[in-house]
């Protein structure tokens, strides 16, 4: 038997915090989002009621050193990533919403300077919800996360930033927003920025799926920002963030498969044609056990991604193939619960057609859910 190299393990066993947060995520998960998510969907219901209602959970407040006001608990992507799954088994769209400010927080925590910390972090310490978000994706064919074309040129004692970002969560009323966008020399760099600035437009996307993640389109048309608001000390690792972003998207198309999975087993074991259960079918029940295979696949790569990352360890490759397997896998899945319910699939009685239509913008998303 030949040795199993060290950095191709991790530990697959939770902690007893990791445990009881889950426990918390989960109930609140089927209790406030899954009960919400249908009415926001089909807009009875405004998200922006529902969002105060998170700040319970503590989400922002975890990994704030105490000394801005904060619970002082070490930022860990595993245990982040397990808050995105839980929070996203009861529904994806509201879920995104929810975390856009803890991924706000954790990129500040991790590429921003001491003076920014000091200065926005206490923001999220009161006890109430504060809308914020992070803008990557750019509404364009060739968009390429690494490379955005929104631009900031230095412009007397700041900088002049132009471009467009799609697909901001939050992006109607976030009071916070980071911006990444690529400077005169070709190095990628982030800013941050409170309100909505001179020269700055929002625009409410309207979508097939995500209904309730309140997503827009913000245009910069010559936005002056001043020299602070350029994060950290100007050398941003786009390519870190893209990558603890795609261990957060991977984590929400986790949680949303596994309420797939959830709802379409008891279905086929219940629903009865032709004088037995429609389980009884082997083209219906390989379809629910692919569904099982390919989401355990995604769940252990996206942990296997979040671990490397918490240990410290080169983690750009697994977070790669994890969005790309999850990407496909999802769509797959939402697809498979829609079929499988038939009639039934079609009809919005059924909560399936609203996790498929989620579920199709896993391909899309970046930059938007930072663990």
């Amino acid at each position: 038997m030949t040795d199993t190299a060290p950095d191709l393990l991790f530990d697959l066993t939770l902690t007893d915090e990791q445990r009881m947060n889950r426990e918390s995520m989960q109930r609140f998960a089927a209790a406030e989002i899954r009960s919400r998510a249908k009415p926001v969907d089909e807009g009875t219901s405004a998200a922006q009621d529902f969002y105060p209602d998170t700040a319970e959970l503590g989400l922002t407040l975890l990994p704030i050193p105490e000394a801005l006001g904060g619970a002082g608990v070490e930022r860990s992507p595993t245990s982040n990533a397990l808050i995105f799954e839980d929070l996203a088994h009861g529904d994806m769209s509201l879920a995104l919403g929810s975390i856009s400010p803890m991924a706000f927080v954790n990129t500040l925590l991790d590429q921003g300077s001491d003076a920014q910390r000091e200065k926005y972090l206490p923001l999220f310490c009161s006890g109430e919800f504060k809308a914020a978000t992070t803008a990557l994706l750019e509404p364009r064919a060739t968009f390429e996360p690494s490379a955005p074309a929104t631009t900031a040129t230095v412009s007397g004692d700041g900088y002049t930033l132009s471009g467009t970002k799609a697909m901001v969560p939050l992006g109607m009323d976030a009071e916070l927003t980071l911006v990444a966008a690529r400077l005169e020399n070709g190095d990628n760099a982030a800013f941050i920025f409170e309100g909505t600035p001179d020269g700055m437009t929002r625009t409410a996307e309207s979508n097939m799926g995500l209904l309730g993640a309140q997503l827009a389109t913000l245009n910069f048309d010559n936005v002056q920002l001043p020299a602070d608001a350029l994060l950290g000390s100007g050398s941003f690792d786009m390519q870190r963030f893209i990558d603890l972003s795609r261990i957060g998207i991977c984590a929400l198309a986790v949680g949303t498969c596994q309420a797939v999975l959830d709802y379409v087993k008891p279905y086929v074991n219940e629903r009865v044609a032709f004088g037995e259960p429609i389980s009884n079918r082997q083209s219906v029940a390989f379809m629910v056990a692919d569904i099982a295979i390919e989401l355990e696949a995604m769940r252990l790569m996206t942990w296997r991604a979040a671990s490397r990352a918490e240990q410290g360890l080169d983690f750009h490759e697994q977070a790669y193939l994890a969005k790309i397997f999850c990407a496909e896998h999802a769509m797959k899945i939402g697809t498979d619960g829609v079929q499988l319910l038939g009639g039934h699939g079609f009809c919005r009685e059924h909560p399936v057609e609203m996790w498929y239509r989620n579920l199709r913008a896993i391909d899309t998303l970046e930059g938007v859910a930072s663990v």
